[in-house]
């Protein structure tokens, strides 16, 4: 490199951090009417290309390397056209619904323990997975017991909940004087919030999400949840490929902070240790999209999808599977015989 270009590109570099530097002092996080920071807004989390855990290859490497994310980036362009390989092939699969959305440069979701992976599970945690039961990973069910909340469509739990998912992936933020409310697609539930003083149910009472209750750290919108009933997931086989289940020691403590615009610095710190041997933390960018619109999470239609998995797999329902599928026969034979005038 000759000295003249050497200069112009350090000139260059210099003038772009100037830049950006005047850029961060102008900006300022907007306000709601009562002066709190305003978050309100949709917030997608389609970053499912980047894991929540750290593939092993990468050790203690948070960050992917310029080529490393250029083969990234192409890999998710790859899955991204799945919908129109389908089209083309005249074929219904994963890849017309599933989205997943941007890659991130970090290797993972997780960014502490420094591995970017769920801690060791204790023994408890472990018996716990192993007794836990769901459509994910169970071929015969014989009870309600044998669905997880997810299943049963009650929720995903936490930190399931704020963690993307290959498909509705919507978030939208609503704020009023002391709440914030978090709506998700999936499942269609709502987090809603308490921001200030306020009492935290009594030790007594537990809930699929817990007990949330915000306060705000300058800027910083922490949320801490408690009492939560240890009967969802962790996480979602399907983000983790590991069945990881929850006690009522779970503790979440989320901090949601605008580093710009139309982007948030979501961080989570998750402490179970009647599951866990040590905390994990969670900590990706959220990216406002306004042109995202959510679908009615329609779940199973009817509510009859549970009766199903059990009359279909469950052996006290044989007979009466072995009775259908002679009826249906018999019924086909029938129609077989009708001949059109």
């Amino acid at each position: 490199m000759t000295a003249g270009l050497a200069l112009r590109t350090v000139t260059a570099a210099l003038f772009a951090l100037c830049n950006a530097s005047l850029a961060a002092q102008e900006w300022q996080v907007p306000r709601t009417e009562w002066g709190d920071p305003d978050f309100t807004g949709m917030w997608p989390l389609e970053v499912g290309q980047t894991p929540m855990q750290r593939n092993p290859r990468y050790g203690d490497q948070a960050w992917l390397t310029d080529q490393e994310y250029e083969a990234a980036l192409a890999a998710a362009s790859e899955l991204n056209a799945g919908a129109d390989v389908e089209e083309r092939s005249d074929t219904l699969g994963a890849g017309s619904w599933f989205e997943r959305g941007r890659v991130l440069r970090q290797t993972s979701l997780i960014m502490e323990p420094a591995n970017g992976r769920i801690p060791p599970l204790t023994e408890e945690g472990k018996r716990r997975a192993e007794a836990s039961r769901s459509s994910w990973d169970n071929d015969v069910f014989e009870s309600i017991l044998d669905f997880n909340s997810l299943d049963r469509c009650i929720t995903r739990g936490l930190p399931a909940t704020m963690i993307p998912f290959p498909y509705n992936n919507g978030v939208e933020i609503f704020q009023a004087p002391g709440f914030v409310a978090f709506n998700h697609e999936m499942i269609h539930e709502t987090r809603i919030i308490p921001v200030g003083e306020s009492e935290r149910l009594h030790e007594s009472m537990r809930t699929w999400l817990g007990d949330s209750r915000g306060h705000w750290e300058g800027d910083t919108l922490v949320v801490v949840s408690t009492n939560f009933n240890g009967e969802t997931p962790m996480v979602i086989v399907g983000p983790t490929n590991q069945k990881l289940m929850t006690s009522e020691a779970l503790k979440v403590t989320e901090r949601f902070t605008m580093t710009g615009p139309d982007t948030i610095r979501y961080e989570a710190w998750v402490e179970d240790p009647i599951v866990l041997t040590a905390p994990f933390k969670l900590d990706f960018p959220w990216q406002r999209d306004e042109s995202y619109q959510s679908f009615e999470y329609a779940c199973h239609e009817g509510n009859t999808l549970v009766r199903a998995y059990i009359t279909a797999t469950s052996p006290r329902f044989a007979a009466e599977r072995v009775q259908g599928i002679a009826t249906r026969d018999e019924a086909h034979r029938d129609l077989e015989g009708i001949t059109p005038d």
